[in-house]
């Protein structure tokens, strides 16, 4: 793309972002709220864009101006000063022009969105659940760090600790764009608990991640949802057991079953088990668009499949290995206190780079 085109292309996108701005505050759409929401989408996803290519034409400006004055002025200390400018400003335009390319790559519009995790002890029994545990803790950690909000939802505790099955939502900002790599199967290779004779064992344990559905993604009918309740089970306190507090949920067109035990309150349970079971039904369609990109980038593994090993993690050398990128690491202690940015980081310049390589093909 030349420097004209690109210019072009950001004055337009310039021009559509004034207009977003004043249909925001337009009475007409404010009343509208799924217009609204829509509109401040948009014009949130805008702004990064906007902003780097005000700068970028700013600085293309001012060195058509120290080129102007090099050429035509007589004052040597101008000149001088114009030289000074004219090579500050070539030093940084190609890599503000590429990444405003990048920025000009439609991102996937679930980026933005809350996640829902999901972690399955698989291959390995007591010592796969135990790991499923040890990754919801690394989870937890990362979440603390990020200043996210978590909620379980649903859990099923493993017979020697951990977890058989965990299923939390992960809210904030830019949540599912950022934990979407850890979709896939996490193998840990490690001498488990229950080993008597010291011998290392290679267990797994799956990780799902979704991008949480928006109240206008999807209209649920109520008639085609059955509603179940019973009384829950694990930690709680008195109310364990003793009220119909947790709720299933039935979708019966697709066949789709929730539910959520983690609240006291049954309508909590309920508005939980609703937003889980309208995910669930957003990411059929998703999972198609998953599917598609997943055959073309090697960052990115397919909602439904559940066998594509994405990492290790070798406790004997300290190693953590993401197959994906061929990317290892050995400081596993710090990685599974939650120190797992730097992997992602990789993860996303890789993805970067597949998703240039996509728009310019």
């Amino acid at each position: 793309m030349s420097e004209n085109n690109l210019l072009s292309k950001l004055s337009g996108l310039h021009e559509k972002f004034e207009n977003l701005s004043q249909q925001i505050a337009d009475p007409a759409v404010m009343s509208d709220m799924k217009k609204y929401v829509q509109l401040n989408k948009e014009y949130k996803e805008l702004a990064p864009i906007v902003k780097a290519g005000d700068k970028f034409r700013k600085l293309t400006e001012d060195l058509e101006a120290a080129k102007d004055i090099l050429q035509n002025e007589k004052d040597e200390e101008l000149r001088e000063m114009a030289k000074e400018e004219i090579s500050s400003i070539e030093a940084v335009l190609p890599q503000m022009e590429e990444e405003i390319k990048l920025l000009l790559i439609p991102a996937d519009p679930q980026d933005a969105k809350n996640a829902i995790v999901e972690i399955r002890g698989g291959a390995g029994g007591d010592e796969a659940s135990i790991f499923a545990g040890d990754l919801f803790r690394m989870y937890v950690k990362f979440i603390e760090r990020k200043g996210w909000k978590m909620e379980v939802t649903s859990q099923s505790e493993g017979t020697s600790g951990g977890f058989k099955e965990i299923i939390f939502k992960v809210s904030g900002e830019g949540v599912y764009g950022i934990l979407k790599y850890e979709s896939g199967v996490h193998r840990v290779q490690r001498v488990p608990q229950t080993e008597t004779q010291g011998r290392v064992h290679t267990s797994a344990a799956s990780v799902a991640v979704l991008p949480e559905a928006d109240e206008f993604d999807i209209e649920l009918n109520e008639k085609d949802i059955r509603k179940d309740t019973f009384c829950s089970s694990g930690p709680g306190g008195q109310s364990v057991n003793t009220t119909y507090s947790a709720i299933r949920l039935t979708h019966i067109p697709s066949g789709i079953v929730v539910q959520c035990q983690d609240e006291k309150s049954q309508l909590k349970n309920y508005d939980k088990a609703l937003q889980e079971l309208r995910t669930r039904l957003y990411n059929m369609e998703y999972e198609k668009y998953l599917n598609e990109i997943s055959a073309k980038r090697k960052t990115m593994v397919s909602t439904g499949d559940r066998s594509a090993k994405i990492r290790t993690y070798n406790y004997p050398q300290s190693r953590v290995t993401d197959h994906r990128i061929n990317y290892t690491m050995y400081n596993l202690p710090v990685f599974m206190d939650g120190a797992i940015q730097e992997v992602i980081d990789q993860l996303q310049i890789a993805e970067n780079a597949e998703r240039l390589k996509e728009a310019q093909e």
